[in-house]
């Protein structure tokens, strides 16, 4: 088989790390397609590393649900999980940083929240979406690292490889552009008035949660 990747030249990163995010990068793209086996000598070949980061990498690949290991017998690209549990993860993680950032975060970075969410509306508003999830996971980045929380901070960048590829051909819950933008909207208006139980509920409804 021919090398996925071109080696790495960590300088600046923590090698554990890039690893990781470049095995991460190549199982979304394709380039390490569902079922393929993971041999940790031929990886660390690619790579131009020793196997102790590539093994580390396999390992946190497998705590996220990207690879999966039956002992003795293979190490393999998961099958991706069934995109309405993700979606709800999403949703509900996505619910509890705004309140935390309504309650506690500053002006600033309430503002910047507030841009990459007028970039969600415009794309509600013109119903593409493929654009409405991609500004949805931006506007998800920033306003997770508004709510100042380092334990979901943590945990959305480790699974963020895993929602990225379950949520692959995602549909918005409401259907119509129109009342999911009025949605968005009214959204945003409570975000601005930092109503954080308001907020909450009304994200939740416009992605179909109680």
């Amino acid at each position: 088989m021919t090398a996925p990747f071109a080696p790495l030249d960590p300088r600046g990163a923590v090698l554990g790390d890039e690893v990781y995010a470049r095995l991460g990068e190549a199982i979304l793209d394709g380039r390490l397609a569902p079922g393929e086996r993971l041999r940790d000598h031929e990886l660390a070949e690619w790579l131009g590393v020793s196997r102790t980061p590539v093994r580390e990498a396999l390992q946190r690949l497998e705590r996220v649900g990207l690879v999966e290991v039956s002992p003795h017998r293979y190490t393999r690209v998961s099958q991706p999980n069934r995109q309405i549990d993700t979606a709800e993860l999403v949703a509900f993680n996505m619910g509890l940083a705004v309140r935390m950032a309504c309650a506690r975060a500053e002006d600033e970075a309430v503002a910047q929240a507030l841009e990459r969410l007028d970039e969600v509306i415009a794309a509600s508003r013109a119903d593409d979406p493929i654009a409405l999830a991609d500004a949805s996971h931006v506007f998800f980045a920033v306003i997770t690292n508004a709510a100042g929380n380092y334990a979901l901070l943590q945990f959305v960048r480790e699974y963020e490889f895993a929602i990225r590829r379950d949520m692959v051909g995602w549909q918005p819950f409401l259907e119509c552009p129109i009342g999911r933008t009025a949605a968005y909207e009214e959204f945003r208006a409570a975000l601005v008035a930092r109503d954080g139980d308001g907020a909450e509920a009304l994200l939740r409804g416009i992605h179909g949660l109680p």
